[in-house]
């Protein structure tokens, strides 16, 4: 039997062939609403905020500090936990050293947390 795709294509037809047909529900579920569903545009739903309050002064005013702390304060405590997730899939094998230095390295995130906590920085005032 004849073979006219080269081997190292057959090793990637699986990949090619998932992403295409992902690509195809993708932009089967996103054209279903636009196809199917009736567009009646409010005038709230057009604005340009849907924060809950009416829009005030210009829109490039200076932000609050304290927005800014909040978010890199989530960045790095959220970043610092995902740290655990493959720390605890390979605890077996890295034995008590791995289990001893996530320790030390929750106990500075604990400090760390602890210190923003008594600073007043996770207040909102």
């Amino acid at each position: 039997m004849f073979n006219i795709i080269p081997s190292y294509v057959q090793e990637y037809l699986p990949i090619v062939i998932f992403f295409a047909i992902a690509t195809v529900i993708s932009l089967v579920v996103m054209g279903i609403p636009i196809i199917f569903a009736e567009s009646k545009p409010e005038k709230d739903k057009l604005a340009p905020y849907e924060c809950g309050f009416e829009e005030f002064g210009d829109s490039r005013n200076k932000f609050d500090v304290r927005f800014y702390l909040v978010a890199i304060l989530f960045i790095i405590f959220d970043i610092e936990v995902i740290f655990l997730f493959p720390w605890a899939l390979v605890l077996k094998s890295i034995g008590v050293y791995g289990f001893v230095s996530m320790m030390i390295f929750l106990l500075v995130l604990i400090v760390g947390f602890v210190y923003e906590w008594k600073k007043g920085a996770l207040e909102w005032e």
